[in-house]
């Protein structure tokens, strides 16, 4: 049977989909339902009319995330509309929940106006504790994210942006690591001006990346001062002032190709003109830039990774989204701040750099033959490492505290073992 076959397979037999709903406290006489619903139910009604933020107690909305597309930008299928994205948006969901047990529900947009998004966002936020948005095209999606964050008080978080950001950066500062570089003296190039691409470039920027070290190149080449063509204001702030205007061009004797554009577009010469020990990022999906085994036949000192699970280093956003919004949510956080986005990556980070005894027997399982020491083949966690919730929620729960987005005090020591109660819940679904 095929992968497509397979795939209708998954989807269609049994109940269709992948998620549903069920309830959390008992049904089975009528008294249980005397207090599920009429009359017991006004009760908290009338509790939360008195006091809003006691929804929080009453209520799932503390452990609930609305993941909303309009299916613009989905995966690599592009606009394929709000229908065609809810596989997407129900596996988000599937995600959240085995990972950082949050519940989901999954929301599609009949429109690709960034105003109608942003208006359903706005009604419907009083039932979310949080918000992630989910293929929306660029520059819409910027819009959408900055105007949800303003008028909202609860996490926004466009994952295409900032979750790929976040797993590259951490991959990125220890690829650094391994070849002894600073990323004050490390050049790169990055392919694809899309909302990943822009959104890797900016944090990478303000973990301590020079402007002058950056060069971004789109379908169009070069990003340069002056250039008019397939412009916008966000593309624009990367603009810089240079005679070169080709990929090719812009990667002789550079450090680092960061690529989220699409499958082939850098050659074996290309890589041939970079600097030593060269860092290639080829993470377009699901076919990257350029393979892994095309860089090992030119190049034996380069450090690759990509976005697939079957090639070393894989960036992967389950690494993300899930732990951010989980420290969040549990923090009451009214946004997810670069505080928050920065000690994520760091967690991240530090926990690949752990001694290779510490890594669970439930990884070496997931990945069998594989190793896991701290080097050119493993500078970023597993997503199937249970580690990466312990070390990435407190961490962003942390810096919400501290950063003073966070609307409840926890003790991070006590908050680990809540979540090691939760990482043997989430071993049982």
């Amino acid at each position: 049977m095929s992968t497509r076959e397979r795939a209708l397979s998954y989807h269609s037999e049994g109940r269709p989909g992948k998620v549903k709903v069920v309830p959390t406290k008992p049904t089975l006489t009528a008294d249980d339902l005397s207090l599920a619903y009429t009359p017991g139910v006004a009760e908290p009604c009338r509790e939360i009319a008195k006091d809003p933020d006691a929804v929080f107690k009453y209520t799932a909305r503390g452990n609930l995330v609305g993941c909303v597309s309009n299916g613009t930008a989905v995966l690599g299928l592009g606009n394929i509309g709000a229908s065609a994205s809810k596989p997407v948006m129900e596996g988000k969901g599937v995600l959240f929940k085995r990972f950082a047990d949050i519940d989901v529900f999954d929301i599609e947009v009949a429109s690709e106006r960034a105003e109608d998004v942003i208006r359903v966002c706005e009604l419907i936020a009083p039932t979310f504790g949080g918000i992630n948005l989910e293929d929306i095209r660029a520059p819409e999606c910027f819009v959408i994210e900055q105007r949800l964050q303003e008028s909202l008080d609860i996490p926004v978080f466009h994952d295409d942006q900032h979750g790929t950001a976040i797993i590259s950066a951490a991959a990125f500062l220890n690829a650094l690591e391994v070849t002894g570089r600073k990323i004050e003296e490390t050049r790169v190039v990055f392919s694809g001006a899309g909302a990943s691409g822009l959104a890797c470039a900016q944090l990478w920027l303000d973990l301590g990346l020079l402007r002058e070290n950056l060069l971004h190149v789109d379908s169009r080449g070069v990003i340069y001062e002056g250039r008019t063509e397939g412009m916008n204001e966000y593309k624009a702030r990367f603009a810089r002032t240079t005679e070169l205007r080709t990929l090719a061009e812009a990667l002789e004797g550079v450090d680092a190709f960061v690529g989220l554009s699409s499958a082939g577009l850098v050659t074996p010469e290309m890589v041939k003109s970079m600097g030593p020990n060269p860092l290639i990022f080829a993470m377009a999906n699901p076919d990257p830039e350029i393979t892994p085994d095309e860089v090992t036949s030119v190049r034996a000192d380069a450090i690759m990774a990509t976005g697939r699970s079957d090639f070393p280093n894989q960036v992967n956003n389950v690494l993300g989204f899930p732990f951010i919004f989980r420290g969040a949510l549990d923090v009451r956080a009214r946004k997810i701040n670069e505080e928050m986005k920065h000690a994520a990556v760091q967690a991240l980070a530090e926990l690949a750099r752990r001694p290779e005894d510490e890594v669970p027997d439930a990884v070496r399982r997931a990945y069998p033959g594989e190793r896991f020491a701290f080097g050119p083949d493993y500078i970023i966690p597993k997503p199937f490492d249970p580690r990466v919730l312990l070390h990435v929620a407190p961490a962003v729960a942390q810096a919400a505290m501290d950063s003073g987005v966070a609307r409840e005090t926890i003790d991070c020591d006590e908050y680990r073992e809540v979540l090691e109660r939760r990482i043997r819940d989430i071993a049982s679904l």
